[in-house]
Order: structure tokens, then C-alpha cells, then sequence
């Protein structure tokens, strides 16, 4: 019983959510902690099991809060700790897990650690001077790559009051703390137990493949990094074994699986690189780029599995296609140079998809059959849209649109208060995209959303079952087929890419089936689906 205690996760449904974009509780323009717990039935509603909290920490905001500049408070716009605690409770009482992100690899430069570590006549200096990966020279670790290529030249800054480089592996603005100082290590080991303390059920663990540095290689997976991931792993199965370990390590299959370890590291890791492929086979109107990434998936140690998504949180990243593959999508998905970003595609699911609902759908079925544990972001189960006037990521980090009133219902401040304008423009106004209208339509994105995440809950199948294809057409893969089978039951998948009408065969050998999400039965032999049509089809004996 104690195993089955630590799977919670793999039959989970998660959604991720920006505190400051959900809901303002005190008119101050920003969301809050109150303002997410004020939520907590619609959420619910939703019939997913586990929030994951964006950055709730304090910090200057220079990276949307993956800047760190104290590990044990909250940003004071969103509230207290008290608040958290509150939170928590509330979550608890609907059997809603809470994820917290642990931002390990950096600080913020406001962080007293490295205020104390860059000053010699600091009076904690001699306690923090080793806390960050400091050199004479620039020269260092050329092998690393530069992950932020829009607005960084080097993975080296330099540092007036101290007089050397310091080395980041994103924003000069956030420096990298030194893993190889045992306190640094003991104080990330602290900090987790600071947050399962408060009642936390999981921690994200953000970026840990780049904790250490080594002459000679590119300064990633290292066998150091690994080391102190087991190390996490071994306190957190001690202190709390209900705890979830969820890491972001945007690598090939081959490389992440390493952070599973043999079911000592993590428990679960984004399968990052199947991402984009969703949206290449869509575009193609061919399963081949699913079929080829999942070829290169390896099996799960006991225990262990997937989070998969429609985008990485709010941007779809192309970090895991080869060149000629991004820039095809660039020319698909994003077509006005504007709506890229680094490596990806700053743009909302809805507007991928051309506002189609059946597109949108397709993509959630895809989402919710294949395996491991989907991780919804918040806005897309009612097609929010995005602007991308705004600087970086922020303009898929707009107010959460609950009705037509002021403000999209988010909050009660002047319109020049909130921490970033709402909606307003075009078909994803909030006037015409938001809760309060969709909820009273009964064929909505989000009710037909909330019944497929209640037919996926209802059949573990399609989260613990294996996963065989099935040939549903001839020739090119049109339709994205599978069969998800736990014990005797199995289910057959059927997912139409493309935008005309495809006719294939059921095998004759199961009778008639019945789908899933409608209840009708379907006769075996010939069967056309239509445009983005998908099927979850179950022996009907």
C-alpha cells in the first residue's frame, strides 16, 4: 500500500495557474493567494487534482518570479504565508493537491545572499562569498550554450564591487548558486522542507539540468546533478513520501530519463519534446512526428511517469526540433515575426488553433489519451487568447476573463492599476471569451472540456494503461490511432488531423464499440470521421 500511496500523480489531472493573473481579491490590480482560494470551486469544477502555483515567492520580477529573492515568504502582492496556509486548507478540503515551485539552480542579484557574496566588506561575506560560481576571467565552460540568445551575449557577467565574473545560465540578473559548496546544497534541502512544512504536496523542481559546472562539457546532466537530485529525492521520501518530485529538464527522452534515475530522482518529468510534435503532426496532418519521438521514449522505472502539455506553461518552445523543423513552424504557427520568443512561440493554444474549436478539442484529446499526467494552463479551457503587444511572455500572462463586467471580473481596480491590461480587443475580448458566458452554454470549449476530463477520470486506462498503435487508414497517418489497455479493458483511440472527412476500418473481431465521450455506438467495419473528429471507442462486447 505504501507504493500506491506515492502514485497519486499518475492518475492526476494538473492545472497550472499564475497567481497574479487569476483573481484579485483586494482591488489592488494584481491576483492573490485570496483571490486563487476564492476560486477554489470553479477549479474544481474543472475536475482536475492538482494545482501547480506559478512563482509565489518574493522577487523583482525580472523573470516573472523565477528571480528569487527570499525562498521562505511569499510576494507581497499576493499576500503572506498565512494566506498560503489558508490556501492550502481550502484546496485540501475539495481533494486538490497544491504544487509550489522550487527555483534551485539561481537566485535573483537582489537576493541577500548575493548581495553579501559580491561585497568583500560585507559583514556576511566570508559566510556567502562562495554561494555563487564566481572566476577571474570570462573564459569558463565554453561549451555551455546560451539558453536566453534574445538578450544575452555570455554566460558571464561582470561584477564592479567584487571584481569578477560571475556566471548565469539565463538573465545576467539572476546568477547561478554554487552546488558545489555543500551549504548551498544543505540550504535548497532546508527549503524544500520549508514548503512541505506548509503543507505543499509537490515541488516543481525549474531547470535542474544545468545545477553544476565542468571544464569540457556543455555543462548539462551532469553526473554531480544528478547526485544531488537523489540526494533531494532520499529527504523527501524520508520526510514525506506523499510528496511529489516534478522536474523541468528540457532534454531528448534519452537525456531526461536520467532524471527519474531508477525510480530514485524524480517521479516525474515534462516530456518536453513530444510538445511541439503534437502541433507538427496537426499542421502535417500525419501522425509520423508522435510516432517518431515516442520510438525514442524509453519505459519508466516503477513509479514514475510522464506531465505532458499543449505548451510549455505559456509558450510553445521549439528548443527539441531540429532547425529546418522551427522554422517551418515559425512559418505555420507564427507567422508575424512578433509572436516568436528565443527558441519558441509566444501565442495561446486558441489562437494556434485559428479559434477552431474542433482543433482545440483534437489537441485536448490528444492530451488526455496518450498517457502520463496532463497539465492544463490556465485560460485555455475556455480559448483565452493572447497579446502580444506586451514585453516577452506577458502577453499570454493576461487577467483570467471570468464574465463581461469591469475587468473581466479579475479584479475591482482602476483599469490603470492592474498589473497588465485585460482583453479588450478583437474575437478573444473578454466580452465575448470568458467563464460566466460558457458556463451557461451547454456545448461550450469549457463544458465539452470538463466532460473529457470526466470520461478520462473515469477510465484509468488512458493514464495507466499501455499504449500500442493501431493502423486505422492505409498510407499517410491521418488519423492518430492507439489502443490504451489496463486488464481487460481497452480502448481504442482515434484522432482525425486533418480537415476533411477520412474513412477507415474497425476491426471486425470486437463487435460494436461505444465512444466514451458520447455514448453512441458505433458498428465495426467502415466508419468516417469528420473533420478533427476524435473517438474514444470501448468494446461494446
Amino acid at each position: 500500500m505504501e507504493t500506491e500511496k506515492l502514485r497519486w500523480y499518475q492518475d492526476a489531472i494538473f492545472l497550472e495557474l499564475n497567481v497574479r493573473a487569476y483573481k484579485d481579491s483586494n482591488g489592488d490590480g494584481w491576483g492573490d493567494l485570496e483571490g486563487v482560494r476564492s476560486k477554489v470551486g470553479y477549479i474544481k469544477s474543472l475536475g482536475v487534482d492538482a494545482v501547480w502555483l506559478q512563482p509565489i515567492m518574493p522577487s523583482p520580477l525580472n523573470d516573472d518570479g523565477y528571480d528569487v529573492s527570499d525562498f521562505r515568504n511569499i510576494f507581497h502582492a499576493y499576500g503572506t504565508i498565512d494566506d498560503f496556509k489558508n490556501l492550502v486548507e481550502a484546496f485540501h478540503e475539495h481533494n486538490i493537491k497544491v504544487i509550489v515551485e522550487i527555483i534551485p539552480n539561481h537566485t535573483s542579484e537582489e537576493h541577500p545572499w548575493f548581495q553579501a557574496s559580491r561585497d568583500p566588506n560585507h559583514p556576511e561575506y566570508e559566510k556567502y562569498k562562495d554561494y555563487y560560481v564566481w572566476a577571474d576571467n570570462d573564459k569558463g565552460y565554453p561549451d555551455a550554450r546560451i539558453i536566453f540568445l534574445d538578450t544575452e551575449p555570455s554566460n558571464w557577467s561582470y561584477d564592479e564591487k567584487r571584481g569578477q565574473y560571475f556566471w548565469h545560465r539565463f538573465f545576467a540578473s539572476q546568477p547561478d548558486l554554487n552546488y558545489d559548496n555543500p551549504a548551498v546544497q544543505q540550504e535548497m534541502l532546508d527549503i524544500v522542507r520549508f514548503w512541505i512544512d506548509l503543507g505543499a504536496d509537490g515541488l516543481r523542481i525549474d531547470a535542474p539540468p544545468y545545477l553544476f559546472e565542468r571544464e569540457g562539457t556543455n555543462c548539462e546532466n551532469l553526473p554531480e546533478t544528478h547526485a544531488f537530485l537523489k540526494r533531494m529525492r532520499a529527504f523527501v521520501d524520508g520526510y514525506n513520501p506523499d510528496v511529489l518530485l516534478l522536474s523541468e529538464a528540457n532534454q531528448w527522452p534519452e537525456d531526461v530519463i536520467e532524471y527519474f534515475g531508477d525510480g530514485d530522482e524524480m517521479m516525474m518529468n515534462f516530456h518536453f519534446p513530444l510538445m511541439p510534435r503534437l502541433f507538427m503532426a496537426l499542421a502535417a496532418q500525419d501522425a509520423e512526428p508522435i510516432k517518431k519521438i515516442l520510438e525514442r521514449t524509453p519505459d519508466l522505472p516503477e513509479g514514475c511517469t510522464w506531465g505532458t502539455f499543449l505548451r510549455c506553461h505559456d509558450e510553445l518552445t521549439l528548443e527539441m526540433v531540429t532547425p529546418e523543423e522551427r522554422e517551418w513552424m515559425w512559418q505555420v504557427y507564427a507567422p508575424d515575426p512578433n509572436q516568436r520568443r528565443n527558441l519558441g512561440i509566444r501565442r495561446r493554444l486558441a489562437p494556434l488553433m485559428d479559434g477552431d474549436i474542433r482543433k482545440i478539442l483534437l489537441m485536448h484529446s490528444l492530451l488526455l489519451t496518450m498517457g502520463g499526467a496532463p497539465f492544463l494552463y490556465y485560460g485555455d479551457e475556455i480559448g483565452m487568447g493572447d497579446d502580444i503587444r506586451l514585453f516577452d511572455r506577458n502577453g499570454l500572462r493576461t487577467p483570467m476573463q471570468w464574465d463581461d463586467s469591469k475587468n473581466a471580473g479579475f479584479s475591482d481596480a482602476p483599469k490603470e492599476k492592474l498589473y497588465a491590461p485585460v482583453i479588450d480587443f478583437g474575437e478573444y475580448s473578454y466580452t465575448k471569451v470568458n467563464v460566466a458566458a460558457q458556463e451557461a452554454d451547454p456545448s461550450s470549449l469549457l463544458n465539452q472540456l470538463r466532460h473529457l476530463i470526466a470520461v478520462r477520470k473515469a477510465n484509468p486506462a488512458f493514464a495507466r494503461g499501455s499504449f500500442s498503435w493501431r493502423e486505422f487508414v492505409s498510407g499517410k497517418q491521418t488519423v492518430v490511432a492507439y489502443d490504451r489497455i489496463l486488464d481487460s479493458e481497452r480502448i481504442l483511440v482515434l484522432n482525425n488531423l486533418t480537415d476533411r472527412q477520412v474513412t477507415g476500418a474497425l476491426p471486425e473481431d470486437n463487435g460494436k464499440y461505444i465512444d466514451l465521450v458520447t455514448g453512441k455506438q458505433i458498428a465495426t467495419g467502415e466508419l468516417t470521421l469528420q473533420p478533427y473528429e476524435f473517438l474514444w471507442l470501448i468494446s461494446a462486447g
